[in-house]
Parts: C-alpha cells; sequence; structure tokens
C-alpha cells in the first residue's frame, strides 16, 4: 500500500471515529444545549449525508487532480457514511422513541420524511453488507447495478434532510444543489445501469 494511500486512510478513521466519539461523549456530559436529541440526529445525519457525498466526489476529483490513490480511500468513506447513517437511525429509536418497536415502525409509515431516510438507509445497509472484496467478486456484474443504487439514495437523503427542516432551508437547499452538481458529472454512469 503506497504511502499517501495509508496516510489518507489513517486520517479518514481518525477524523470520522474521533467526531462521532466526540457528539456522544459531549451528549452524555450534558453539553450539547438545551436538546441534545436533536443535536446528535443532526450531526449524525448531515454526517452520514456529508460523507456520501464525500464518496460520490471522489471520482470526478480523482480525474481532475490526478491523484488514483484518492480511489483506493472510497469504500471507506462510503462505510463510514453508512456508519453515521446507522448511529442516525439508532439514535432516533433510542433517544426519540425510546426503544418502541411499534412507534418505530408507525413513524416510518406516517412520517413521509422518515420513510424517505429510511429507504436511504436501507440502500446504505445493501451497499455497506456487499462492499467487501469478497461479496463483489460473487456477485459479478450484479455488483455494480446495485452500487449503482447510491445515487438513488444520496438523493433521497437530500430530500429527507429537506422534509426535515422545520426552520429555514437554505442549508438543505445547498446540499441539493451539490448533489444535483455531483448527480449531473456522474449522469452516464446511472443513467446506463
Amino acid at each position: 500500500m503506497r504511502r499517501d494511500t495509508l496516510t489518507l486512510k489513517v486520517l479518514i478513521h481518525a477524523i470520522s471515529l474521533t467526531l462521532l466519539i466526540n457528539v456522544y461523549y459531549m451528549a452524555i456530559t450534558d453539553q450539547l444545549g438545551a436538546d441534545p436529541v436533536e443535536y446528535v440526529l443532526h450531526f449524525t445525519g448531515i454526517g452520514a449525508l456529508n460523507l456520501l457525498i464525500l464518496s460520490l466526489a471522489v471520482t470526478p476529483l480523482t480525474k481532475y487532480i490526478k491523484k488514483p490513490f484518492l480511489m483506493q480511500n472510497r469504500r471507506l468513506v462510503g462505510l463510514y457514511a453508512f456508519l453515521y447513517a446507522l448511529c442516525h437511525v439508532l439514535s432516533f429509536w433510542a433517544f426519540e422513541i425510546q426503544f418502541n418497536l411499534a412507534l418505530f415502525f408507525e413513524e416510518i409509515i406516517e412520517r413521509p420524511y422518515i420513510t424517505v431516510g429510511m429507504v436511504a438507509f436501507i440502500i446504505l445497509v445493501l451497499l455497506a453488507i456487499t462492499s467487501w472484496s469478497v461479496v463483489k467478486k460473487r456477485m459479478g456484474r450484479r455488483w455494480q447495478k446495485l452500487h449503482n443504487w447510491v445515487y438513488l439514495a444520496i438523493l433521497l437523503g437530500g430530500i429527507h434532510f429537506y422534509w426535515s427542516v422545520k426552520a429555514s432551508v437554505t442549508e438543505p437547499v445547498i446540499y441539493g444543489v451539490i448533489i444535483t452538481l455531483l448527480l449531473f458529472l456522474r449522469k452516464r454512469k446511472f443513467l446506463h445501469s
């Protein structure tokens, strides 16, 4: 493994894990203000979206700056997007509805923004499960078709964010523009799958 690839992998692990651990530590020690649950939900949700955007930006960025070692870190960034999304869903289940499974499914069915977010999460679960090289090899051409669903996941994640905001929609609109730009840059990839 090249030194720059290893350095970037270490940085991705260190930054992603440190930020995640820190937000839960701050929640436990009551350092997140009046609504720590809302803070954790926003942090993990926006973290998942940021990492998903970053994972999709790797390919065009690699082509533009001609640094192929970046591609070797795309899967890791995608897996951290899944981890943050998992923490987002588990935090909602634990803190918002206190592990009430019936209420959890009721919320998914009755609130469209949660429905859309859950569909995006299920896609990320499938992508994470099938991200390992052994599975990729076994799935053959079907692997790429499945992993092209990441485009739907990021679109649904952006919609989830937009619909969940109760006040200013400026931030979700900015994310929507970024997501649209990424999808435009990758249009050949998902239109031909």
